[in-house]
């Protein structure tokens, strides 16, 4: 039991490592967002249908069929997320992306007792009170900047991914790469809406093909297998290795700095949460 469950650690380490890259790979094409959401969502759809494919053969079919509805719905706010992501990362830093992003806890136990009546613990408004803080810390420096309306883009997709977790908390059947292959074709078709243009060059046909085909679904791949077998509290603490990292690339390749509320609201959004997720172990193992 303690092997199966520190494989599956490693695993879901591997696939939310392998995610961290996926911000550096955005910022290395000078396309627009919705050009780059376009190619993306499109190679994820197919990649991962072949995935499917290879995995499932002829139940491919029923793979869909048994969980049509929380793959359309999820797959939709999935892929709606996945843009405002892309457009996030386009208008303002990694860093303010991802540190906005990290507040996806609070947001769910929002939209899990609006939907569901679910109530939330006391860690929950205290963790929330400290999360607000780290968010108002970020944004507050930034009003009048360039880089507030990247910042909006982040709050966007994470109050969608944030909802579509929680509906997909009550369908714990439905195939998850089945879901993030909708989302990959739910990003195309949106995406072929509003485009402006569908021109790229060689070097940024390589970067998304590396993305949509194989960074984006080999880490939900690695990702839908480890968490299988993992608590929320668990994985929460394994997300924040995406937030630390997102950031360490591209400073690396491309000498982006974070600003200083960046750093100061980042640091109490990710304490927070470490501290939050430590709490809820320790909780599960006294009872």
């Amino acid at each position: 039991m303690e092997n199966s469950h520190f494989k599956a650690i490693i695993i879901t380490s591997l696939g939310v490592l392998l995610m961290s890259f996926e911000s550096l790979l955005i910022k290395l094409t000078s396309i627009q967002a919705l050009t780059f959401s376009f190619y993306v969502g499109l190679f994820m759809f197919l990649s991962i249908n072949i995935i499917l494919f290879s995995t499932k053969q002829k139940k491919i079919v029923s793979v869909y069929k048994e969980s049509l509805k929380p793959i359309i719905i999820c797959g939709i706010l999935f892929g709606i997320s996945n843009i405002f992501f892309i457009s996030a990362i386009k208008n303002t830093s990694v860093a303010n992306t991802v540190m906005i992003f990290a507040s996806a806890p609070l947001f769910s136990s929002l939209y899990a007792y609006l939907l569901y009546k679910e109530k939330s613990k006391k860690n929950i408004y205290i963790a929330s009170f400290f999360i607000f803080l780290g968010l108002f810390i970020i944004f507050s420096s930034q009003i009048g900047g360039g880089d507030l309306i990247g910042n909006l883009f982040a709050l966007a997709c994470v109050n969608l991914f944030a909802l579509s977790f929680v509906i997909l908390s009550k369908y714990k059947k439905a195939n998850r790469l089945a879901i993030t292959a909708f989302a990959g074709f739910s990003i195309t078709i949106i995406s072929f809406t509003f485009v402006d243009s569908f021109i790229i060059d060689n070097r940024t046909l390589m970067i998304l093909l590396l993305a949509g085909v194989l960074v984006s679904p080999i880490s939900r791949l690695l990702m839908g297998i480890g968490t299988k077998s993992l608590p929320a509290s668990e994985v929460s603490i394994l997300l924040i290795i995406e937030t630390l990292m997102a950031p360490v690339w591209v400073w690396i390749v491309l000498k982006e700095v974070p600003s200083s509320s960046t750093f100061l609201g980042g640091s109490i959004i990710l304490v927070t949460l470490l501290l939050n997720s430590i709490y809820l172990i320790k909780s599960k193992k006294a009872v």
